[in-house]
């Protein structure tokens, strides 16, 4: 695919999350992500053959850990960025997808959420192999805190779109990442 393509697959994928993040997935359909994008239904259709293949995409897009660690580097300058990233993505309750999710799951997708949960399991529990490995990270369970990480994002997430959360919120969080894993 031609970087202009890509640029207009891109464009697509971000004017359809904020779509989902304000209604929704049900209540989003292919002609408002064409108003959107200024595209035709054709050439919409082009990349994407509905909502769902666009949603999907989206849900699938995953921190890039595995050529980091390959190039040996550091596993806490990579757990501060991705804990930075986490903390912005709590607090921005407009960009929040959890009723777009859940909306999703009801359809019958829990499959799909259930590979999602493992893809994100895994890169976690690398990380913490490899922080590990480095002496960057303290001797833990990479699988109990791994559940304790992303449960604990998937809950604040969820309430910070229902409720506004105070950034202290956010930042309990990335502390409790922190010491959980961080050699002093």
């Amino acid at each position: 695919m031609g970087d202009k393509a890509e640029k207009t697959k891109e464009r697509i994928l971000e004017e359809a999350y904020d779509l989902f993040a304000q209604k929704g997935f049900k209540d989003v359909t292919m002609s408002e992500i064409c108003k959107r994008t200024g595209l035709s239904r054709g050439g919409l259709y082009r990349y994407y053959t509905g909502t769902e293949e666009i949603f999907s995409e989206i849900l699938s897009k995953t921190y890039p850990l595995t050529g980091r660690m390959d190039k040996k580097e550091s596993a806490a300058k990579i757990l501060e960025e991705m804990l930075s990233t986490l903390q912005e993505e709590i607090m921005d309750r407009e960009r929040s997808l959890s009723l777009a999710i859940y909306e999703y799951a009801s359809l019958g997708n829990e499959g799909f959420f259930q590979i999602l949960l493992k893809k994100a399991k895994k890169r976690w529990m690398d990380l913490m192999v490899y922080g590990m490995e480095q002496k960057e990270f303290k001797k833990v369970d990479p699988d109990m805190v791994s559940d304790m990480i992303l449960y604990y994002y998937q809950g604040l997430r969820m309430w910070s779109r229902v409720t506004p959360l105070e950034r202290k919120a956010a930042e309990h969080y990335g502390r409790m990442v922190r010491e959980m894993l961080l050699e002093e």
